[in-house]
Formats: structure tokens, C-alpha cells, sequence
């Protein structure tokens, strides 16, 4: 692939795959609505310092990440797209620097091409780019951390310094949008290699400049979060650093081998390709680039293992270094006319997508998932089936076609979501049923939700982040423990007279989710002279002012 055609082809598929679906379907539960309103109350309040989730102090992560989804809102408008395309700059970016570093390593555009691809059609990395969270976001700025460093240890003069000042930026930012591992990881790659390639002294010379840029990133942030809210960094640090990562009650639990079949399965389509890959990493380990993305792909995968929470978008910053490995044997294997390999990795796709496609078949026959919905099940198809011919192409002609698992995974990135189950869609997507219903929901005076998921994209929608809570805490804990935040729960017990009162007021719109024995008591309680919306087991209920 040359230089002409490599970037416009990456181009190209970006656009279509990630860009153009953002708008079709709705924000998912429960992170895409948290930070959608996290974002959106930023922009209506004024306030960029400390984070509020609903009204209530939210201190889980710094503001940086915040601030780029606000940004996105206010340029394109408080929809999906707006919301969402922090995520995909951060991957179109992080897809950029890939190209950079590998043209910086090989020199040669076919393995820029082929690193560049691999990372983007990654499935984890592909599947996160069009979520709205903080990973890809956070993933950018390890990205660039580790790209700077490699650029500044094996650069001269202005260059070096340029990379060492951007190393130290690129620090800043990631602290700003998770915390203290932004700083840890390239120190944790940084240290070692140094030490190996007896540079230790450059190291020392140029690394605090890195360290005076990151600390006035920060500082500025640091110090209003602080005059505004001095316990923030008791809880974050406490709460988000140590009890998460050593903690015997951390939240998402998980074994230390956690991460070892996350990273077969966030490689896919490319899986079968690991074991060569890691093979000819490991045969040339002697070699500065090699031995650099080895402690780039390990080390920070050995300490996430280490750590109690584990998620597997944590382990996204170790797949850049993974791609450069992979396009790195790849091309050789395509210089020596080695398709097996390829051949066997089409072969494998080719029947995971066959055994979903049967699979999908007899469901649907025997209980079907798709009710009514023709449309969806032959998005679904469509995708299933675009998968499988894409990976046959790859098993027909390996040393031709082996770029085409990609195009069957950016096809099921950009599809898959419009495929889904309406029986999905309705309750993992509330916010395309409240903006079904947002003219009503945003003329009532007090709005109550049983969900916080539903809640949030209920503040959204309307804009209003005061949603009175009814019998759920969650996550937001903290911040109801304030005593100001008191009048914000509603309990069982309190469910009846708290209508009264809100509806001598001024009318009350409701969202509930209705699941459960108990989500059925919870609705019991409620009047029973609402308008009332229902869409799976979601219930919008709408109560006039009361009559003097």
C-alpha cells in the first residue's frame, strides 16, 4: 500500500464506519447517559471545576474528560453526535499517531498501513470509539504520552525538546481525565528501558522537564477544584486510586488473569495472528523497538492484573503497541508469501460468523428475539453475513485480501446497533423513548425516576439535572450524603406524601423501570390518574397539578 492511497483509505473508513452512525442510535445505560449529563450540567451551570452527576457531587474522575464531551455538545448541539464525538476524535486520533510511530520505527508506508488498520479495526478500539466515555479519551493521551517518549529519546536538538514538552502535556491531560495512571504508566515504560539502553542519565536531565509541563497542565485545575471542593482528592484518591485498585470491596472484581483472554478477544478479527506475533516479538527482544513495545504491552498489563477493579476498557493503552507488533509480523509474513497463517485467522472468523448466523436462526425460530421487526433482523443478517464473506475473502486469497477482516468489523461497528433487538434497544436505550415524550416531561414542575440510568437520560433530555430519586442510590452515594443533597431521596415510605406536595405545586412527570417484584411495588405506590407511555420495561407517567 503506498503512501498515496494509505491515509484516504483510512480516511474513508473512519468516516463511514465510525462518524456517520453516531447519530442512529440512542445513548446506552449506564455510562453514555452519565456523561452526557455530567458534560451537558457543565454547560448550563458554569461550573468546569468539580464534576456533578444530576446536581449531586460526583468526584469519580477529574474534569478533563468532562470538558471535551461539553465541548462536543456545545459545537454540535446537546444530541448524540455532540455527545459522542469526543470519543471518536480521541480514536481517529490515537489511529494518527499509530501511522507516525510506525513510519518513525519502520520507515516503510505498507507496515504504517497495516499498524494503522490493525489498531483501528481492534474490536475493543472500534467498539468504544462511537461510546461516549473516558477510555478512549484516556487511551489518546497514554498514546501520546508513549509516542512523545519514544520521539524525544531518538530525536535531537528542537525535536527533542518539542517531544519531551508534549510527553509532559500529554501527562497532564490524561491526570485531568482519570487520575494518577497516566503518570504512572509511561514512568512504568520509561524507567526500565533507559535503564536498559544506559540512557538513564538523559532520562534524568530531560525527564523533569516532562514533570514541570504536567504539573502546569494541572495546576490550574488542581487548585479551583480544590478552592471549590476541598474533599475531592479525599474521595478520588482514597476511593478511585487505592480502594479500587487494592481494595478487598473494590467495585468489578475480577481474577488476575482477567486481561489475558480480554486480550485475545479485543484483538478480534485478528486473533490467530497473536501467537506469530508474540512469537517474533519475542525472538528479536534485543532490538530497542522491539524491547520498547514489549514493556510498552506488558508492563502496564502486568500492573493492571495486579489491581482488584478490572474492566476491559482498561486494558485499551496496551493495544497500540500491540498493533505495531502485529502490522510489523504480518508484513513479513507477507514478504516471504506466508499465508497460512492468514488463511487459518479468515478461516476462524469465517466460522465464529457462520456458528452466530446459525445460532441466530434457530432462536429465532424456536423463541424468537426479533418480534415484528423485519427490518432489524436483516440488518442483523446483513452484518453476519457481511462478516463471513469478508473472512472468506481472507482464506481465498490470504496474501491478496488480508486486510478484509477489517471491513467486515467496521461493517458490524457501524450496523450493529441499528440490528439490535427492539427488545434491547427499549431498555438499554431510554433516552430515544423520553425524547419521544420530552415536550410533556419538560412542562412538568418536579421530575422522579426509580433508575439511575433512566434518570440521567431523563436530565438530559430536558435539561434539568433536579430529578427527585425514588428508592435507588447507586452510584451517587457520595453525594447524597451531603445534607443539602437530603431532600433529593425519596423512600418507600415517603413516595405517597412526596406526591402530594409535588403535585399542589405544579404538574410531575415520572420515569420508572418496571422489572422486578419490587419495581412493580415501587409503581404500585405511585397515584394511579397518570398519563401513561409504556415501551418494554420502561413506564413514563405523566401526573397533573392536583386541584386545590
Amino acid at each position: 500500500m503506498t503512501r498515496r492511497w494509505a491515509i484516504p483509505l483510512l480516511l474513508v473508513a473512519f468516516c463511514l464506519a465510525f462518524l456517520l452512525p453516531l447519530g442512529s442510535h440512542g445513548l446506552w445505560i449506564p455510562d453514555e447517559t452519565r456523561y452526557a449529563q455530567i458534560s451537558q450540567e457543565m454547560l448550563l451551570s458554569g461550573n468546569w471545576a468539580s464534576p456533578h452527576f444530576m446536581g449531586l457531587r460526583y468526584f469519580e474522575k477529574p474534569a478533563a474528560g468532562y470538558w471535551l464531551i461539553a465541548i462536543g455538545q456545545a459545537v454540535f448541539g446537546e444530541n448524540l453526535f455532540g455527545v459522542r464525538i469526543a470519543s471518536v476524535l480521541s480514536t481517529g486520533l490515537s489511529v494518527v499517531l499509530t501511522y507516525l510511530i510506525a513510519r518513525r520505527l519502520w520507515n516503510d508506508p505498507r507496515k504504517s498501513f497495516a499498524c494503522a488498520l490493525f489498531y483501528m479495526s481492534f474490536g475493543l478500539v472500534a467498539g468504544q470509539a462511537g461510546y461516549a466515555n473516558l477510555d478512549p479519551q484516556f487511551t489518546l493521551w497514554v498514546n501520546l504520552s508513549l509516542v512523545s517518549l519514544w520521539f524525544a529519546i531518538h530525536s535531537t536538538g528542537r525535536e527533542r525538546l518539542l517531544s519531551w514538552i508534549l510527553l509532559g502535556f500529554a501527562c497532564g491531560m490524561g491526570f485531568m481525565t482519570k487520575g494518577f495512571l497516566a503518570w504512572l504508566l509511561p514512568a512504568l515504560i520509561a524507567l526500565p528501558y533507559m535503564v536498559w539502553q544506559k540512557r538513564l542519565r538523559e532520562l534524568l536531565k530531560y525527564g523533569p522537564l516532562a514533570v514541570v509541563v504536567a504539573i502546569a497542565v494541572c495546576l490550574p485545575w488542581v487548585a479551583a477544584v480544590h478552592a471549590r471542593e476541598p474533599d475531592f482528592w479525599s474521595f478520588f484518591f482514597w476511593h478511585e486510586h487505592i480502594q479500587r485498585f487494592a481494595g478487598e470491596d473494590a467495585q468489578h472484581d475480577r481474577p488476575w488473569w482477567f486481561y489475558l483472554p480480554m486480550l485475545v478477544v479485543s484483538s478480534l478479527p485478528w486473533a490467530l495472528l497473536l501467537p506469530t506475533t508474540f512469537k517474533q516479538a519475542w525472538l528479536s527482544k534485543g532490538q530497542a523497538t522491539t524491547g520498547f513495545l514489549l514493556l510498552w504491552l506488558i508492563l502496564p498489563l502486568a500492573f493492571l492484573s495486579i489491581s482488584k477493579g478490572k474492566l476491559p476498557t482498561y486494558i485499551m493503552p496496551c493495544l497500540l503497541p500491540l498493533a505495531l507488533l502485529m502490522g510489523h509480523a504480518l508484513m513479513d509474513c507477507l514478504e516471504n508469501a506466508k499465508g497460512r497463517l492468514i488463511r487459518s485467522n479468515g478461516l476462524l472468523n469465517m466460522a465464529l460468523g457462520v456458528i452466530v448466523l446459525l445460532a441466530l436462526v434457530y432462536v429465532q425460530l424456536k423463541q424468537p428475539v426479533y418480534e415484528n421487526e423485519p427490518l432489524h433482523l436483516l440488518l442483523a443478517i446483513i452484518v453476519l453475513m457481511g462478516w463471513i464473506i469478508t473472512n472468506a475473502l481472507q482464506a481465498l486469497k490470504p496474501l491478496v485480501w488480508w486486510a478484509m477482516p477489517a471491513l467486515g468489523l467496521w461493517l458490524l461497528v457501524a450496523l450493529l446497533p441499528a440490528a439490535l433487538p427492539n427488545s434491547m434497544v427499549f431498555n438499554k436505550t431510554p433516552d430515544t423513548f423520553i425524547a419521544r415524550h420530552t415536550q410533556e416531561l419538560a412542562q412538568t414542575r418536579h421530575l422522579l425516576s426509580n433508575d439511575l440510568g433512566a434518570a440521567s437520560a431523563l436530565a438530559w433530555r430536558v435539561q434539568r439535572p433536579e430529578v427527585a430519586l425514588y428508592n435507588t442510590i447507586g452510584e451517587l452515594k457520595y453525594g447524597l450524603s451531603y445534607p443539602e443533597a437530603a431532600a433529593r431521596e425519596v423512600g418507600l415510605e415517603d413516595i405517597q406524601q412526596w406526591m402530594t406536595q409535588a403535585r399542589r405545586e405544579g404538574s410531575v412527570g415520572v420515569v420508572m423501570r418496571v422489572k422486578s417484584e419490587d419495581e412493580l411495588h415501587e409503581i404500585a405506590l405511585l397515584p394511579q390518574d397518570g398519563k401513561r407511555y409504556e415501551e418494554g420495561n420502561l413506564v413514563i407517567l405523566i401526573f397533573a397539578q392536583a386541584q386545590p
